[in-house]
Formats: C-alpha cells, sequence, structure tokens
C-alpha cells in the first residue's frame, strides 16, 4: 500500500518510517523480503543510463616541454 502510494519509490527505509508512523515495528529485512517476494522493486533502485560524453583517459597533451619517456 505504502509503495504503490508513493508512485513505487519507497524502498526498504521510507517504507519502515511510514510503518513506524503507523504504530507498526518491522526491520529492513522483513520489508525487504516481502517486496522480494511480490517483486516490487524502486524506482530509484534500478540503474539509470548515463551515457559519457568522453571516455576518462582519452585526452591526447602535446608534448610542449619535449620530454623524452624512456622505459628501462
Amino acid at each position: 500500500d505504502i509503495f504503490d502510494k508513493n508512485r513505487k519509490a519507497y524502498g526498504t527505509r521510507k517504507i519502515k518510517v511510514e510503518l513506524k508512523k503507523r504504530g507498526l515495528t518491522v526491520s529492513r529485512r522483513r520489508i525487504g523480503r516481502i517486496m522480494k517476494e511480490q517483486g516490487l522493486v524502486s524506482s530509484y533502485t534500478i540503474a539509470q543510463y548515463k551515457p559519457q560524453k568522453t571516455s576518462c583517459n582519452e585526452s591526447v597533451q602535446a608534448n610542449e616541454l619535449n620530454r623524452e619517456f624512456l622505459q628501462k
């Protein structure tokens, strides 16, 4: 009920807080187990694809100081 009313965005922590407001004491593990049994997954848990504009090591610097890097 709590999960559906909150646009399927609540995870175990927020559901636990809401249940505590209603006077129920339930562990996060139990909430997680129940969610898993019923196939409930928070929309924030699902990984969002965020493409990178450039690769991490893609920048190429000019050898302005004419340094010679030789491996021995």
